[in-house]
């Protein structure tokens, strides 16, 4: 069998087994992978929550720096464009003092036909400490923290439309330092639900915190498997599911994801029916909040302007990103030869 092949049979074969929840902690109950927010409990995601907050600073004040992961190696492995997330952990590993390794996808042995196990093979043996991964196929993460020496972590930083950890947790903690509680909280997600992992992160995480009430609006074209989402309210119409919201996120239309864009409505369809405007935020909460995980399309998923306001913590989300990767990386990293 190609080895291409057996890779897929292989991922497919983890993703049904569904214990990448089992492989995040030691066997003290510790972070040794950071792969989904699914599973884990409302008192880890507040200490790491806790732990981001520590490793804030005054925009324009020096960085928080520290020698934590002094003497660890930290390998970014992105086989997905990026920028946010990829230049987080990047400055994250590098404030907490450890050596970073950046693989660009498009000259490394893997394009050339090298299996994923032995490039995590070769650079565990030049002494990598976590490798952070970005694949574009479910069941990458877990598939290779399997298979990785007992004192070697993985976190995974965006897996196919299944799982977004990281942002999942900058988006909580986003919404904690302004709204102070989840609980009574009317959580709004609208755009192309189906095919986001980032929609599924944060909607594990506001489950496990307690939210009130979360809803998912988008065409029916991008509307997820309600199963997938089950105590959540899944709408069509952007008036009722903004109405009285307390957090309203607009998620970006993931044109690279989608086979057939027969379904999909055109640019100014979608914004007349499901763009977020200072318009329709008069149906939201008085003090309602307005996120995006970003990139943005200005214009189609937000009004510019929107974005740019006094309402928006867009770009508090991108400060809260760097922060909640040293949280987790200074957590999962310094454990491990204690396994």
């Amino acid at each position: 069998m190609p080895v291409t092949d057996l890779f897929e049979k292989q991922i497919s074969r983890s993703k049904l087994a569904g214990d990448d929840v089992d492989l995040q902690l030691d066997r003290s109950g510790r972070l040794r992978h950071f792969l989904t927010l699914r599973g884990l409990d409302r008192s880890l995601l507040t200490g790491l929550m806790d732990q981001a907050e520590a490793f804030l600073s005054p925009m324009g004040g020096p960085a928080v720096r520290s020698r934590t992961l002094a003497g660890k190696t930290i390998a970014n492995l992105f086989f997905e464009p990026s920028t946010r997330t990829r230049a987080s952990f990047d400055l994250a590993a590098k404030r907490l003092g450890a050596d970073v390794l950046n693989l660009d996808v498009n000259t490394s042995s893997r394009k050339k036909g090298e299996s994923i196990l032995d490039m995590i093979y070769t650079l565990q043996a030049m002494q990598v400490d976590a490798f952070v991964v970005r694949d574009a196929s479910a069941g990458v993460p877990a598939y290779i923290a399997r298979h990785v020496h007992d004192h070697v972590s993985i976190l995974n930083a965006g897996e196919s439309d299944v799982s977004h950890p990281t942002q999942g947790l900058l988006d909580l903690l986003t919404i904690r330092q302004e709204k102070k509680t989840f609980e009574n909280l009317a959580v709004v997600i609208v755009g192309d639900i189906a095919h986001s992992r980032v929609a599924r992160s944060a909607s594990e995480g506001l489950m496990t915190m307690g939210v009130g009430e979360l809803r998912l609006v988008s065409p029916e074209s991008l509307a997820p498997n309600p199963g997938d989402f089950p105590r959540a309210r899944i709408l069509h119409n952007l008036a009722e599911g903004i109405r009285d919201a307390d957090v309203v996120m607009a998620l970006r239309i993931q044109r690279e994801r989608i086979g057939n864009l027969d379904g999909i409505p055109g640019i100014d369809e979608y914004f007349a029916n499901f763009g977020i405007s200072h318009e329709r935020m008069k149906l939201a909460a008085p003090d309602a909040i307005v996120m995006h995980p970003g990139p943005m399309n200005r214009g189609i998923e937000i009004e510019s302007s929107l974005a740019d306001s006094p309402r928006s913590v867009i770009t508090r989300q991108v400060t809260n990103g760097l922060a909640v990767r040293m949280a987790i990386l200074s957590n999962v990293c310094p454990h491990q030869d204690t396994r």
